[in-house]
């Protein structure tokens, strides 16, 4: 895996025929439709995934069939995190077995910690991972915010990046500002909207959710990013925003958007819309409402063709 990590890295949702079974042709599908349109990696098990949702024997099983599938075209990073050091440990351990490049790790989400507790959790995990690994930071998620001093601290530790999940462009700019001199920390931000401006000011890349669905106009706007073509990022990011306001939007729960994403893709007929328990497959009114948004978007006629290909 090349450093600093760049690019669009889809945060692949995981699809399942219920609770306890993937939808393994649907993973296949899913696979090839994003690898098909160019993205630059494949994290695996991360919120949009329903990771902490799954079991342990489910989460190795999608870990071993998705690297089978990927074969080394990407880089592969596996979401990790859990209240228990030793269960992170024990999805790392079959990440590194089935040839994953990095592990991606979010503070544990049940005891209240302070900074220097969760540097200290960071460090510990750290001697003891049998892969590099990536910061997850998604306070929204897992109740606790880190600074940018934790961030330095724990880059000290051996991480290799950061994504970052906060939606505070602040504290973004800030990584940035701090780690400007450190050619091979990836600044990878999880806020779909913010990919633009993480590029201009020397971020690396994002982790959008929707790249599951349409992961040729995230790749798109990167490299339109890149090059600094400001007519053609305003053109993609009003189609990001579109995705924003019209799928994101249908469901009224709280975890909508990766209800919406799955729901899209069962539409298209890349997967099966099961949700793992907490989470539920959006009603029929719903799922007409995402099939009447995808018929209206440009991008529906490519997403079709690849995956029939």
């Amino acid at each position: 895996m090349d450093l600093p990590l760049k690019g669009i890295i889809p945060p692949l949702i995981t699809p399942l025929k219920n609770v306890d079974r993937l939808d393994i042709p649907g993973l296949e599908r899913l696979i090839e439709h994003v690898l098909g349109q160019g993205v630059h990696g494949i994290f695996l098990l991360g919120s949009n995934g329903e990771g902490p949702s799954l079991s342990y024997v489910l989460r190795k099983e999608l870990i071993e069939r998705a690297c089978l599938i990927i074969d080394g075209r990407v880089p592969v990073l596996v979401g990790i995190s859990d209240t228990s050091l030793e269960g992170s440990l024990e999805i790392a351990r079959t990440a590194a077995k089935c040839g994953a490049d990095a592990a991606v790790v979010a503070p544990p989400y049940y005891f209240p910690l302070d900074q220097e507790q969760l540097v200290d959790y960071y460090r510990l995990l750290a001697g003891k991972l049998p892969l590099p690994f990536f910061i997850y930071n998604m306070p929204g998620f897992t109740k606790i915010g880190m600074t940018v001093e934790t961030v330095r601290m724990i880059r000290e530790a051996g991480a290799l990046g950061i994504k970052d999940s906060s939606g505070d462009l602040f504290f973004f700019y800030s990584l940035i500002e701090t780690f400007k001199d450190d050619p091979d920390f990836a600044l990878i931000t999880g806020t779909e909207m913010f990919l633009p401006d993480a590029i201009f000011h020397g971020g690396h890349g994002a982790v959008p959710g929707g790249a599951n669905i349409f992961p040729g106009l995230f790749v798109r706007l990167y490299e339109a990013s890149l090059d600094r073509d400001l007519e053609e990022v305003e053109k993609l990011r009003k189609k990001v925003m579109d995705v924003y306001n019209m799928l994101y939007s249908v469901s009224p729960h709280p975890s909508a958007i990766p209800v919406a994403i799955k729901t899209a893709l069962a539409v298209t007929g890349i997967c099966d819309d099961y949700m793992a328990p907490p989470l539920q497959r959006m009603n029929a009114a719903e799922k007409d409402r995402i099939a009447a948004f995808l018929k209206k978007t440009d991008d529906l006629s490519r997403l079709l063709l690849d995956h029939n290909a």
